[in-house]
């Protein structure tokens, strides 16, 4: 029995194994049949993206295991696509048709498909292309390189197409004006993804016409760029020249101040070439532009150049043309850089000095460069000395400094030195400084003020004779007695009676200004005076204080503060007082006022009372002031309380004197009873009495 149920199970696993063999026989037959039931036909394979195709599926009629009523679907890529249109034709096959709008991919498959099995089963596919027809190729150009012995040329290919393109660069030979074509030269084919290509030089013939485009083509078209005509040795690329400096020679003099020697060595595969070249340069210093010089002789292969700054670095380039039949300009050169030599400074020194009053032959001198050309050459020191009379060899150096001041011992003799600036090329020209006694007449009216925080103006009046110039130091005021915290101007103008100081000037400093005349051979005394760059408000303001008190008045009383340097000069006071519902009251006050009296205040109340002192540059709050006004005494409420009795007993007797003697007036304190002696009601009997 065992056995027997084995041999069962066994068999049956058997069978199993065989149905899904024989299922997936079936399955494999049938979709390798799928594959061969459709076609696809397409209008056209390439378009120009973006534009409408259309596509047909037939299913021919050796499907007849399909099922008629089959619904033929349509895929892009992995998106099915609807809008098919589905019909039986008369030859027994089915056609379904469908337009796409729009092919937007520049590369995708195009799948015409059919349910089977509950699966999506592909008949046919056909590969779609999508891109845009070459565009024209523009700025074609051309060059003769000798380097290479081949003409090298180039152009921009425009816009991506997204389709297979060939890119040639076509060429003939011609004569004349290139009307007629002569040999053709083989195309030129670029690499891919560049835009230049060279032709050989045996291709070539260097003095006889040609012409040359660049043609584009692909699937959607053919576009060809404009041609040109050129003679290969007209466009003949120069290499350039080495540039590099002069080598010097002992006989020959120096370079002036501001000059270049240089030279340069030709192309040498050019010699033969008849050429111009020009050169540029700029100097190393700031953002300087290049400047121009050409053209440059030819076959001295040398120039001089002059103008330029002294002692500054120059970069220089060079390049060369083919001339004077045509060609094109080289590169530029490598660069070379030289620097110019010295000159001499060429200034004029405003020159200041002062004698200590401690040591009278102790003397400081300032002075200060004024530049007299544009190019006033570099001052790398300055030297003061002295020529002892009757020694007309000897000069002692008195001070040797980089600096603008020097501070030195006169010789007891000496009355006047010479100051002079320097450099390795030479001097300035002597300036010299007489230390003479102050003669002349001194200024008058010296004042200051402030024009804004950073300037000041001073200002005076002229004196006779009027002076040569003036010498103006200012500098922060007596807190400070250091020199070197000065600074001072020479004023060759003579016939100026102010000046604007705008260096050196901080806000809410005091500053002391000295002016002092220059006259011929002699100065006069020095003026000084103080003033403010800019004025602050107020430090504080007085505190208010309580004179008198009454039950609605009270009198203040505070002390002006006293001026301060610095300070702005106080416009006017304004006093306030608040009382304890908030209500407020102001007044404004002279800033000459030391008191003020509130009036209208109530007895018994309590006031909050601060002063405002104020200037054009600010203003500042006193304390807080409390008071309190006075309580009416007791006598005096006993007084007004009896006045106020006796007022109202008063007006009772008044009121009642007129309502009791006035006859016409009807008392409203008891009833009018008619009086029966005068009434009608005694002539008056019944009706029945009567009749009785």
């Amino acid at each position: 029995m065992r056995g027997r149920s084995e041999h069962q199970v066994g068999a049956m696993a058997r069978l199993r194994n065989f149905s899904l063999t024989w299922a997936a026989l079936i399955i494999l037959l049938l979709s390798g049949s799928l594959e061969g039931c459709g076609h696809i036909s397409v209008s056209a394979p390439i378009v120009r993206l973006g534009d409408p195709i259309t596509a047909s599926c037939i299913i021919t009629q050796k499907c007849s295991h399909l099922d008629p009523e089959s619904q033929i679907l349509w895929r892009l890529g992995a998106d099915l696509q609807p809008g098919g249109r589905q019909q039986h034709l008369s030859d027994g096959t089915q056609e379904s048709t469908i337009t796409l709008p729009h092919l937007n991919h520049t590369r995708a498959f195009l799948s015409c498909c059919l349910n089977w099995s509950n699966t999506v089963q592909i008949l046919d596919q056909v590969e779609l292309h999508a891109g845009y027809p070459p565009a024209v190729p523009r700025n074609l150009s051309c060059l003769m390189n000798l380097t290479t012995n081949s003409l090298n040329c180039q152009w921009e290919p425009g816009p991506e197409t997204h389709l297979p393109t060939n890119i040639t660069l076509k060429s003939f030979k011609s004569r004349a004006n290139c009307q007629t074509q002569e040999d053709s030269i083989q195309d030129c084919v670029p690499k891919d993804g560049q835009s230049r290509c060279s032709i050989p030089r045996r291709h070539l013939l260097l003095y006889q016409n040609m012409v040359i485009w660049v043609q584009a083509e692909n699937a959607l078209g053919t576009s060809m760029s404009l041609q040109l005509c050129l003679n290969p040795m007209d466009v003949v690329k120069l290499e350039p020249p080495m540039l590099r400096t002069l080598d010097p020679n002992p006989e020959a003099p120096p370079p002036e101040p501001g000059c270049l020697h240089l030279c340069w060595e030709p192309w040498k595969p050019g010699l033969f070439i008849n050429q111009k070249c020009e050169l540029r340069h700029k100097p190393q210093r700031g953002d300087a532009s290049w400047a121009l010089v050409g053209p440059l002789p030819s076959e001295a292969f040398q120039y001089e150049l002059c103008g330029l700054l002294p002692a500054t670095t120059y970069t220089l380039q060079i390049r060369c043309i083919r001339w004077p039949l045509p060609g094109l300009w080289s590169n530029w050169s490598p660069n070379l850089e030289l620097r110019t030599t010295e000159r001499a400074p060429t200034v004029r020194l405003d020159i200041w000095w002062r004698q200590r009053q401690l040591d009278p032959r102790t003397v400081q001198l300032f002075w200060k460069p004024v530049p007299l050309e544009e190019d006033s050459g570099q001052i790398q020191g300055y030297l003061v000395s002295w020529r002892p009379s009757g020694q007309a060899a000897a000069i002692l150096p008195l001070c040797n400094t980089t600096e603008l001041s020097c501070t030195f011992h006169l010789p007891s003799e000496a009355q006047e030195v010479t100051l002079e600036a320097y450099n390795s090329a030479g001097t300035s020209l002597p300036s010299p400084v007489a230390f003479s006694e102050s003669r002349g007449p001194a200024l008058t009216r010296l004042h200051a003020m402030s024009r804004d925080p950073h300037s000041l103006w001073v200002g005076w009046e002229l004196p006779s004779p009027q002076p040569q110039g003036y010498v103006i130091e200012w500098g922060p005021g007596p807190s400070s007695t250091s020199n070197s915290n000065k600074t001072w101007r020479m004023e060759q103008s003579g016939s100026i009676t102010g000046f604007l100081l705008k260096e050196n000037i901080r806000p809410f400093q005091l500053y002391e200004i000295t002016v002092t005349p220059l006259y011929q051979d002699a100065m006069g005394p020095s003026q000084h005076v103080y003033a403010y760059s800019q004025e602050r408000g107020p430090s504080r303001a007085p505190e208010l204080r309580l004179n008198h008190i009454g039950k609605t008045w009270a009198q203040l009383e505070w002390v002006p503060e006293p001026p301060e340097l610095g300070k702005s000069p106080l416009t006017h006071y304004t006093i306030f007082w608040t009382n304890a519902q908030n209500q407020f009251f102001s007044a404004i006050l002279n800033a000459s006022s030391s008191g003020f009296v509130l009036h209208g205040l109530k007895p018994a109340s309590l006031y909050h009372v601060h002063l405002m002192a104020a200037s054009k540059a600010g203003a500042i709050n006193s304390t807080v002031l409390n008071l309190m006004t006075l309580t009416p005494e007791g006598s005096e409420l006993h007084i007004l309380l009896g006045l106020f009795g006796l007022l109202l007993l008063l007006t009772c007797l008044c009121g009642t004197v007129w309502l009791c003697c006035s006859p016409n007036r009807k008392n409203p304190l008891w009833p009018n009873v008619p009086d029966p002696a005068h009434s009608s009601l005694g002539s008056w009997v019944p009706t029945t009495m009567e009749e009785k």
